[in-house]
């Protein structure tokens, strides 16, 4: 659903860093690890029989195909005595493929899943994956990631409960959607960066008096929408709640003063007509050309739409995530699709190290080269200057001293279908704010009291 588009350039030097990793990887001596949590593993895989480690990913775009690449060479590199087996698909395709694969006699070894119930969660259910906290232990995954980004890839065991439980993946690449701009255009408005939801308000009034058209949305494919409902929402209601929704876990409601209140400001966004004409009509690529080419101020949307803009709009592209007035700061976001380790790993010390590998301090190194946004260490990576070092800084704050909130369609089988629909509804008039939180209570509520 989140189509990603990422910076293509690949950094000099960049296979010669990735086999520098080979200096802070695990020393000698290994056998066969055990197929499930139970038993000894170990980190050290360098004196395992030579064996082939089938990974299923959906790298496929220049600069994330440029990182696998690297890493999987200096991988085999270190360790001679493992072969990779690749199979790289494009992500539509993996999510139909891997279900399929995941039921074969000859499952791959490590796959990219999606983090959402309907994949994670129904593998996770089947019993189709690994839980990792053992091994998260042993190389320290819990200390090298915020507790924020892994509730994205932790399920009950039943995977009943999302974002609480075991471990069943790691993510390479973080995601953070915060709101684009021309800074040409408010140096003529005389409009300075936003750094509150009120102070993006005003800045949206003064375009809107100066004629400008504030703020460009595409919402036919009714997902987009979710973008800017998303962050907004994180201004109005406290992050927690958000958490709860988004991940479909009991104790949270929809209708509650402040969703009400969000989805009112959002509908008043559109009566004071912020937004350009026909916003239900608009393809979500057509909104961010339309900002690229020069018509409009903002659009709020997600990082990975940045290599697009800046290859149009340059210097001029800016990006941030505004905090609300009491200067807490949360947004949508999360991460790429995580690494887990299927139940029919043949050697699960050698998947487990891959995966250690892939994310490592020095592969974040890697990420930021080739052009990715690094799931840690994004701060220290940034760039100096450009769209890329607003991102990186702003991940990096969201992630350490802000709240992460999950795309809300996470939080049912449905609520894709129900939030777009809603959502459009909302913005087409033909529901209020009231009507809106509750056409997402009923599918919330039914799935929570199903789970309980």
């Amino acid at each position: 659903m989140y189509e990603k588009h990422r910076r293509t350039a690949a950094a000099a030097g960049g296979l010669a860093l990735a086999l520098a990793l080979a200096g802070c990887a695990p020393g000698t001596g290994q056998t066969d690890g055990p197929a499930e949590p139970a038993g000894d593993i170990s980190t050290d895989i360098s004196q395992v029989a030579d064996v082939t480690l089938t990974v299923w990913d959906q790298e496929v775009r220049g600069g994330q195909n440029e990182q696998i690449e690297q890493l999987n060479a200096a991988f085999e590199e270190l360790y001679p005595n493992v072969t990779i087996e690749r199979n790289s698909q494009a992500f539509d395709d993996l999510a139909t493929t891997l279900r399929l694969a995941l039921t074969d006699d000859n499952a791959p070894d490590v796959v990219q899943a999606n983090n959402g119930r309907n994949t994670m969660g129904a593998f996770v259910e089947a019993g189709q994956l690994r839980p990792l906290d053992d091994y998260a232990e042993a190389y320290g995954w819990f200390d090298r990631y915020q507790e924020s980004i892994l509730q994205y890839s932790t399920y009950s065991e039943d995977a009943k409960v999302f974002g609480e439980g075991n471990l069943y993946g790691l993510p390479q690449v973080g995601e953070v959607v915060g709101i684009f701009y021309s800074k040409a255009k408010l140096d003529k408005l005389g409009i300075e960066v936003p750094g509150t939801w009120s102070e993006f308000d005003s800045a949206l009034a003064t375009a809107k008096a100066a004629g400008e058209t504030p703020m460009q949305l595409g919402n036919i494919e009714q997902w987009p929408a979710g973008h800017v409902f998303g962050p907004l929402q994180g201004g109005y209601v406290d992050a927690e709640t958000v958490t709860n929704l988004g991940l479909g876990n009991p104790g949270a409601s929809w209708t509650t003063p402040e969703n009400v209140e969000a989805a009112s400001a959002l509908k008043g966004w559109v009566d004071d007509g912020y937004f350009n004409a026909g916003v239900n009509g608009t393809d979500y690529d057509a909104a961010w050309q339309a900002l690229a080419e020069g018509n409009g101020v903002f659009l709020i949307g997600g990082s990975w739409l940045a290599a697009d803009l800046e290859a149009t709009m340059g210097d001029d592209l800016g990006f941030f995530v505004p905090k609300t007035d009491d200067g807490a700061l949360a947004t949508t976001g999360g991460t790429g699709l995580p690494f887990a380790m299927t139940s029919a790993a043949d050697n699960t010390d050698v998947a487990a190290a891959y995966i250690d590998f892939l994310t490592s301090d020095d592969a974040m190194q890697i990420l930021a080269d080739t052009g990715n946004l690094p799931v840690n260490k994004s701060a220290e990576l940034a760039p100096e200057s450009g769209v890329f070092a607003d991102i990186y800084g702003a991940f990096g704050e969201v992630t350490e001293s802000g709240s992460v909130l999950p795309y809300l369609d996470y939080a049912t089988p449905t609520f894709g279908d129900t939030i777009g629909q809603s959502l459009q509804g909302l913005i087409d008039g033909q529901l209020t704010p009231e009507q809106f939180t509750e056409a997402l209570e009923t599918d919330y509520a039914a799935f929570t009291a199903a789970n309980e």
